[in-house]
């Protein structure tokens, strides 16, 4: 795997102080957010990037409360955030957009990727194995409700998985049914 790193640098935020340092994959630049006080068994949460929802502030997902959640945590018990470049799933913002058109249509977010020729859920996770052994990371705490990112996580042992529960709106309840029902995750 031929991957640029970054020199480390100081994050100073709303949530506390971090460290960042950015991973170069090809044309994908992911970012790791860490604690200064970074533990021998890490809390990890491998987000993925949402446009819509970290920066706009969609009402439509659950994703912003979940890395706002995430950095508070690692914050104050150590650990790790890894934001992968992987926005909508891995099908790219203006494909994720078609999506959202597709839902309004009343589709739901495996439908709408069907739809638009895509699996359910495209992204891939062999740059997280990559970063944490970067940090000589063997062992983690994974904040996730997804199955699947639990086992596609591979070159490290899962001690625990930490469930990452949001409280859902009337704008996201039928995605995080079908997340749930569809894709099974544990919420």
């Amino acid at each position: 795997m031929n991957i640029e790193i970054s020199e480390v640098a100081n994050l100073p935020s709303r949530f506390g102080e971090f460290h960042v340092k950015a991973f170069k994959e090809g044309e994908k630049e992911h970012l790791v957010i860490y604690a200064k006080n970074l533990e021998e068994y890490p809390i990890v949460r491998v987000h993925s990037e949402c446009l819509t929802g970290d920066a706009l502030g969609s009402l439509k997902c659950d994703c912003r409360d979940q890395l706002e959640y995430a950095l508070q945590l690692i914050n104050k018990e150590g650990g790790m955030v890894i934001y992968l470049r992987q926005e909508g799933r891995n099908i790219g913002l203006l494909n994720k957009i078609n999506a959202y058109a597709l839902q309004d249509k009343g589709l739901n977010t495996i439908e709408a990727n069907h739809q638009l020729g895509f699996a359910s859920d495209e992204r891939t996770y062999e740059v997280v194995t990559f970063i944490l052994d970067y940090f000589k990371i063997k062992k983690i705490k994974l904040l996730t409700n997804n199955p699947h990112k639990v086992k596609a996580i591979t070159g490290v042992d899962i001690l625990e998985r930490i469930p990452i529960i949001m409280a859902s709106n009337k704008f996201n309840e039928d995605y995080l049914d079908t997340k749930r029902d569809e894709m099974g995750h544990l919420i």
